[in-house]
């Protein structure tokens, strides 16, 4: 499984509900797990590897590997923060993005059981960033008009590199 980048449509579709949690599902969450150990990410979504479903997986250094399938954010504080993003679908830029500090999410992980979890910090930018991609959003989208196309600029530059 391949990452998909920046240019492709199927990035900017909206993800589909998984009906049924399978075996196969807990196999395609631990080939998302791969996939971020091997391209050294935090979290991937289904739409990244051309899996139009509602699901995600994260893994950052202060906690263990996750998985989101159909998730819902249930709270997003007021609180912001603006910290530099980064995407594996968008490789070789960052921009800073501004987004809440804490979260409260409800998803179902890859045995199927359900689970509410209340996140900050580096974790709640990861599912918010994640979630996103489910919705056809990228983190360029959250920023003005003129830092994107600049942003895309230099992503289409390095492409051609």
């Amino acid at each position: 499984m391949d990452i998909i980048t920046f240019g492709d449509e199927l990035l900017r579709q909206k993800a589909q509900k998984i009906e049924k949690i399978s075996a196969e599902t807990a196999e395609t969450a631990n080939k998302m797990l791969e996939i971020l150990v091997r391209d050294k990410g935090v979290g991937v979504a289904g739409p990244q590897i051309g899996y139009m479903k509602r699901i995600f997986v994260t893994c950052i250094a202060d906690d263990m590997p996750r998985v989101f399938i159909n998730p819902s954010i249930l709270e997003t504080s007021h609180n912001t923060v603006k910290f530099e993003e980064g995407c594996l679908s968008v490789p070789g830029v960052y921009a800073q993005v501004t987004r809440s500090e804490s979260i409260k999410v409800q998803a179902w992980n890859e045995k199927g059981r359900p689970f509410t979890l209340e996140a900050s910090g580096l974790l709640a930018r990861v599912i918010l960033h994640e979630y996103d991609h489910l919705e056809g959003v990228l983190f360029v989208d959250h920023l003005p008009e003129k830092k994107r196309e600049k942003i895309i600029e230099k992503y289409e530059k390095n492409k051609k590199k």
